[in-house]
C-alpha cells in the first residue's frame, strides 16, 4: 500500500468554513477510517456522481482532514486528523469569536444553557486533574499526548 505524502495541505483550516457535503464525508471517513469514493458515495445514501464524491474528498485532503492510500489503482481515504482536534480547533474559533478567548465564559454559557450536565462536568474536571498531574510528569504527558487526551 502506497501512501500519500505528496499534497500540500492547510492544517490551521477553520473547520467552520466547511460546507454541508464535506462535513457529511468527513464524518463518514471517521466511522469508517478505511474507506474509498465509491463507498463513500454508497454512504451519503444521495444521488451525486462519482465526481462530485472524488472532487470533495480531493478538497477535505488538500484541506488537511483526510490522507490517502492506494490499493490496487483505488484510492483509499482516512482520518489526517481525529474528529476530537477538528473538534477543538472549531470551538476555539467560537471562545475567540463569542467569548473573548475565555474558555471558562464558553463552559458557563455551556451549563446555563444545560449543554453539559453535572455529570459530564465531573468528567472534565477528572480529565483537566490527570493532564496537570501528568505535566509534572513529561513521561506521562507523551503519553497522555499520544492518546490526544492533552494538547
Amino acid at each position: 500500500m502506497e501512501r500519500n505524502t505528496h499534497i500540500e495541505f492547510d492544517p490551521a483550516h477553520d473547520p467552520a468554513e466547511l460546507g454541508e457535503l464535506e462535513r457529511s464525508i468527513l464524518s463518514i471517513v471517521w466511522r469508517k477510517p478505511q474507506i474509498n469514493a465509491e463507498q463513500v458515495r454508497e454512504e451519503l445514501g444521495r444521488p451525486l456522481k462519482d465526481s462530485t464524491i472524488r472532487t470533495v474528498l480531493r478538497r477535505l485532503e488538500e484541506k488537511g482532514y483526510l490522507a490517502h492510500s492506494v490499493e490496487d489503482r483505488t484510492f483509499v481515504y482516512s482520518p489526517a486528523q481525529s474528529r476530537q482536534r477538528v473538534a477543538g480547533r472549531a470551538v476555539k474559533r467560537i471562545v475567540d469569536w463569542f467569548c473573548e478567548g475565555s474558555v471558562e465564559a464558553l463552559l458557563v454559557g455551556m451549563v446555563d444553557s444545560k449543554v453539559l450536565d453535572q455529570a459530564e462536568l465531573q468528567r472534565l474536571a477528572d480529565r483537566i486533574a490527570a493532564a496537570q498531574k501528568s505535566a509534572a510528569d513529561p513521561k506521562k504527558l507523551n503519553q497522555a499526548k499520544a492518546k490526544g487526551d492533552v494538547r
